[in-house]
């Protein structure tokens, strides 16, 4: 087992991806032969192999976030934050908690506040999320800190981008950043839509790593309610084995070169990008609202070709009033907060008409009341 647990902690190996796959699957099966056999001899042991495997898949801590929680809890008498400021103002700003709810941050030391705050500024209007990034850096340099753009945490995508940087000084962390080489040496590229679903597929694995807020609204994992990842894990490899199916089934139509299997196959592998959320979920014009929506523009492309090859296709994204779009949804989610009530807050699955046959979308709405 500590062979398997050090091949899953190296970065870029190739191996360890496919290890921490083929893992992931075998607990999604074990979890359910567990449900269809309950009376098996060897029911007991298998809990126990499940929970060696929860345990080696549990998300690993960016690194540099292990020796500044030690160096936090050394340097700062009762740890104490250094930051502290930066939290309260935060934690009090009312135009934060309108995009990303009531809820307090977390975070104990100051290496994971600032990357905890980091992400949630993903999660709002762009503009808003350049001022109070400044303004992070300007209350960090107060306490000696300054913005490290060297030491970065690389999530594998189709391009290179610095999304937010790090910490030298009196408190040290890692930024977080893009990586192409980090998708090169994880995939064989090919040239066309693969490499960008591939990108979604590397991306998503990581940030489910470090990112404890995300949830899933995925309909063919669980239809009724928005599921919290971090608190409910076998949802967690369940949503991955489906994203990487759905993965798998664009790259097979892509081979077989038919545009309305690979316009099928798209719509089904969009709608289980968009349905990684938070709750509430991202705005749309965030940064990882625009992430998410590079998925859609893709779409598009794909229809665009099915048409010129002679089939009459219609995608719609479902957006505003959730009254005016409701006839062409199904299956949708209502949540009491965030967005504006009455409102479409995310599409998780297009509308689409394909030659005559029509596919409901899916969205998340905010209650009218």
């Amino acid at each position: 087992m500590e062979h398997l647990r050090q091949l899953l902690g190296i970065e870029n190996s190739e191996l360890a991806r496919l290890l921490r796959f083929s893992l992931h699957g075998l607990e999604a099966t074990l979890n359910q032969a567990c449900t269809e056999f309950p009376l098996d001899p060897g029911i007991e042991i298998c809990d126990e192999v499940l929970q060696e495997l929860h345990s080696l898949l549990q998300p690993t801590p960016i690194p540099s976030q292990l020796n500044n929680a030690w160096q936090d809890a050394i340097i700062s008498p009762q740890n104490q934050l250094k930051l502290s400021h930066l939290r309260e103002t935060f934690d009090s700003d009312k135009e934060l908690s309108y995009y990303l709810g009531n809820s307090q941050l977390q975070s104990e030391t100051d290496s994971d506040l600032w990357n905890e705050i980091q992400r949630k500024l993903l999660r709002i209007p762009e503009d808003l999320a350049a001022s109070w990034r400044q303004r992070s850096l300007d209350m960090a340099q107060e306490i000696g800190a300054i913005a490290d753009y060297s030491n970065l945490y690389q999530v594998p995508f189709i391009r290179d981008e610095i999304i937010y940087p790090g910490l030298t000084g009196s408190v040290q962390t890692q930024g977080l950043s893009l990586s192409q080489q980090s998708l090169l040496n994880s995939q064989i590229t090919q040239g066309n839509e693969s490499d960008f679903s591939a990108g979604f597929l590397f991306l998503y694995m990581k940030f489910l790593e470090i990112e404890p807020d995300l949830h899933h609204a995925l309909k063919s994992v669980y239809s009724f309610d928005i599921i919290s990842l971090h608190s409910k894990p076998e949802h967690r490899n369940q949503y991955i084995e489906a994203l990487s199916d759905r993965y798998q089934r664009t790259q097979k139509a892509e081979d077989n070169t038919d545009p309305l299997s690979i316009l099928r196959a798209w719509i089904d592998l969009d709608e289980a990008i968009h349905s990684l959320v938070f709750v509430p979920p991202a705005e749309r014009y965030s940064w990882w609202g625009k992430l998410q929506h590079e998925s859609r523009r893709i779409l598009k492309k794909i229809a665009d070709k099915a048409i010129n090859a002679g089939s009459e296709v219609r995608i719609r994204q479902l957006s505003g009033l959730y009254a005016d779009i409701c006839t062409s949804s199904k299956d949708d989610l209502q949540l009491d907060f965030g967005g504006t009530p009455g409102e479409v807050l995310t599409c998780l699955r297009v509308y689409a008409r394909i030659n005559q046959e029509e596919s409901p979308g899916r969205v998340i709405f905010r209650s009218s009341r």
